[in-house]
């Protein structure tokens, strides 16, 4: 039932039922994932046999019982899957086997006819067991009357010594040499090739073995009479198990939709119900599994096709990858319209079109008298008539096959043409006219194949916005083509051209490296700028604190000035009025020595080390080796060098760019108290110093996973940094799903998905904070 359903599959442009078809594909390509127990044998088709069944008096082979019993305990299991509640998420594949049922008397009533082996049981009915034990006992006897025969035979020479008794159509005889054939009474059924041995049923034995072939006889009828009765049984349920059936027949198609999504590593999308190619690590399946039997990597395929740039023209050196992505764009798509899942990343985003134009090879026909350039004109002839908004194009060597100048120049009104119906399209060429529409035609833009220059080998990496170059000369070379045939063409080509087309690759090669190496200069300086204006902030915050706790010493140091003045007057005015008494005078004195102690106590000489902000002072002279501090830290630093005001300082491998106003001795002796600040800084420049910016979390289980990577997010987040890598993996697939769900319900992530192929693709996680 599932074969037959893979000769049905067609292209839709239904959106709905294409999103369906994935949706259900996808859910069981979970269930394989996860491991889930699912029914994968006995998927017979019993819909024939039900359907002649409908005849009154029909009755059901054994053989079809037993095929019977065994897939409608399948269909049971299915619907036993779906029914418990873990296959909540499973709401597609849910849904089909809503209104599925399967009789329980029915299979009852089987496992009481039929057993294990699938035999008819004795004790089906009454007769049956009946006449089973007499056959029993008949054979029996005859067995005992043969042998006895079979005895005398072998004693009086009339056999072979080793001779046995054995079956001749389905009854039981004696091998017997010919010689001696009438010495024993019977009947001869059968010789011999050489005839020298004959094969014999005694006299003796007729009588029993033709009760026993009555009683064979009387049990095929009684047989017939039981499948004859439970047909009768299954005939009111035919129409339900006939749905039972198809519904068998979906499932398994799903399922070998799933299995084969599983070996090209398909997934679904995210689909749009407009045209559009957003595509990421897109890969051809039949190369994805080639390639995979050679243990060779398969480079994917990124690619961009919106409203605005529409019309891709790919352009570069033979062998080097053009046709094959235009295959795969063209068969991809048409997979995905199919139901089917594809080799891609699962955050790609595709659209659905209504017609898909292909003009692939040569369609030259003897018959017709057609051309290849005739063949290719039709095609494109057609193209230009029937296309639209929603359609997409595929057109491999556009305007191949005749004068190349008159060739480019119908090719190139003709994708101006096809620009102007609004459609989508991949075109490769070797014109270069082709190459220079894109910026002037719109909705068409340029894509290259890459080629390594320097070991002259084509890289299969498309890079869009580019026109890329044949490396003409350059292939022919390598497959050792004659040099001296080479120059003269070269010659002939002239130089201008030849480094137009060198120095196009060159450069395109060059600036992804730069690209890179700029991406990450750009990380690093952000990185620095937010942590110099952290420490700005924090040495604001503190010089607010030393204002205020300088304020408060100065009110301190007044009231303290004050009480003592007027202890001292106090003491005077006693004294004065005591007229010097010795004994009030002592006393006197004593309470002036307790304030003093007490005043003693107080860090009156803190305040002499505050200064006031506005204090000048001459700032020293700085050199190279000089160990300093600054407003903010509680620790030193070396001075690595020195340019112009700037000083670049080392604290602890922490090297920090700095005004030189803003450096200060360091304290050797002693540690500079720490403000409120100080704890929060350090644990700033502990944090800034071990972080990366890429978190490698292969091989943790999952929950280990989760919690590393939520106080990593918490660090880049309390660090100000913009953007992280976590680096997962591909294999199963489990890190990346778990990782991505909790990006997903992080309020501090803005947005999250693969790394550039170049970078890791899919096994890499790139990850943008607020």
């Amino acid at each position: 039932m599932g074969k037959e359903r893979t000769f049905l599959i067609k292209f839709s442009s239904r959106f709905d039922h294409v999103v369906n078809l994935l949706g259900e594909t996808r859910e069981f390509l979970t269930i394989l994932e996860m491991g889930r127990p699912f029914p994968s044998q006995d998927y017979f088709d019993l819909a024939p046999v039900l359907k002649r069944l409908y005849t009154p008096g029909s009755w059901i082979l054994p053989e079809e019982l037993a095929e019977l019993r065994l897939s409608l305990r399948t269909i049971d299991e299915c619907l036993h899957f779906f029914s418990h509640p873990s296959a909540n998420p499973f709401k597609l594949l849910k849904s089909k086997a809503g209104n599925i049922e399967v009789p329980a008397t029915l299979l009852n009533e089987i496992d009481r006819i039929m057993d294990e082996k699938g035999l008819i049981r004795d004790h089906a009915s009454e007769a049956l067991a009946k006449i089973r034990k007499e056959a029993r006992n008949k054979a029996h006897a005859n067995e005992k009357i043969i042998h006895n025969i079979l005895m005398n035979a072998r004693n009086s020479g009339w056999v072979a010594e080793n001779t046995e008794i054995t079956i001749s159509d389905g009854r039981l005889v004696i091998p017997v040499l010919a010689a001696h054939k009438r010495k024993i009474r019977g009947i001869i059924h059968d010789e011999s090739a050489t005839g020298h041995t004959v094969y014999l049923e005694p006299e003796a034995c007729l009588e029993i073995n033709n009760e026993i072939r009555e009683l064979e006889n009387a049990e095929k009828r009684e047989i017939i009479r039981i499948l004859t009765h439970f047909s009768d049984l299954l005939r009111p349920e035919t129409e339900s198990l006939i749905k039972a059936y198809d519904f068998l027949g979906e499932i398994d198609f799903i399922r070998a939709k799933a299995l084969m999504a599983k070996e090209i590593q398909g997934d679904k999308p995210i689909i749009k119900d407009y045209p559009v190619l957003h595509w990421q690590s897109a890969r051809h399946p039949l190369l994805l599994i080639s390639h995979h039997a050679k243990n060779k990597p398969v480079v994917p395929l990124n690619i961009d096709l919106t409203k605005d740039d529409r019309i891709l023209v790919i352009t570069g050196p033979n062998a080097g990858g053009k046709s094959v992505c235009l295959k795969t764009v063209g068969l991809l798509q048409y997979m995905l319209q199919c139901g089917l899942l594809v080799p891609m990343s699962p955050d790609s985003e595709t659209g659905i079109f209504e017609n898909v134009f292909i003009d692939i090879g040569d369609e030259q026909s003897l018959e017709n008298d057609l051309s290849t350039y005739s063949s290719h004109l039709l095609n494109l002839g057609m193209f230009i008539r029937e296309s639209d908004s929603a359609t997409l194009f595929l057109i491999d060597e556009l305007g191949t096959g005749t004068d190349p100048s008159l060739g480019g120049a119908l090719a190139e009104a003709a994708l101006e043409k096809l620009s102007k119906t609004g459609a989508f399209g991949v075109v490769t060429t070797h014109y270069s006219n082709l190459k220079l529409l894109a910026g002037k035609v719109p909705g068409i833009i340029n894509g290259a194949m890459l080629f390594d220059t320097d070991l002259l080998q084509p890289l299969y990496k498309l890079v869009t916005g580019k026109p890329g170059s044949s490396f003409t000369f350059e292939i022919a070379s390598r497959i050792g083509f004659p040099e001296d045939v080479i120059e003269i063409a070269k010659s002939k080509t002239g130089k201008t051209h030849l480094d137009f087309e060198r120095q196009l690759q060159e450069v395109e090669t060059e600036k992804l490296v730069l690209e890179k190496q700029l991406k990450e200069f750009q990380i690093g300086n952000k990185f620095i700028e937010e942590l110099i204006a952290k420490y700005e902030h924090a040495k604001s915050e503190l010089e607010k604190s030393r204002v205020s706790i300088l304020e408060k010493a100065k009110d301190e140091a007044k009231n303290l000035l004050e009480q003592s003045n007027k202890i001292i007057e106090k003491t005077i005015k006693e004294i004065k009025e005591s007229n010097a008494e010795k004994i009030k005078t002592k006393a006197t004195r004593d309470d002036l020595a307790k304030f003093k102690a007490n005043l003693s106590q107080v860090p009156i000489e803190n305040l002499n080390k505050i200064s006031t902000p506005d204090e000048s002072h001459q700032p020293p002279r700085w050199k190279k080796g000089d160990r300093v501090s600054v407003e903010g830290r509680n620790d030193s630093g070396l001075i690595l060098q020195i340019k112009g005001e700037l000083a670049t300082v080392d604290f602890d491998g922490l090297k920090v760019v700095i005004s030189l106003q803003k450096l200060k001795p360091a304290k050797k002796s002693e540690k500079k108290q720490g403000g409120p600040y100080s704890a929060i800084i350090n644990e700033l420049n502990e944090k800034a110093v071990n972080f990366k910016l890429t978190l490698d979390v292969r091989g943790k289980m999952a929950d280990e996973a989760l919690q590393i990577v939520q106080k990593y997010l918490d660090d880049a987040y309390l660090l100000r940094i913009k953007e992280v890598r976590i680096l997962h993996g591909k294999g199963e697939g489990i890190l990346r799903k778990v990782i991505r769900e909790l990006l997903s319900g992080n309020e501090e992530v803005e947005s999250f998905g693969d790394e550039h192929i170049e970078h890791g693709g899919a096994g890499i996680t790139k990850v943008i904070l607020r």
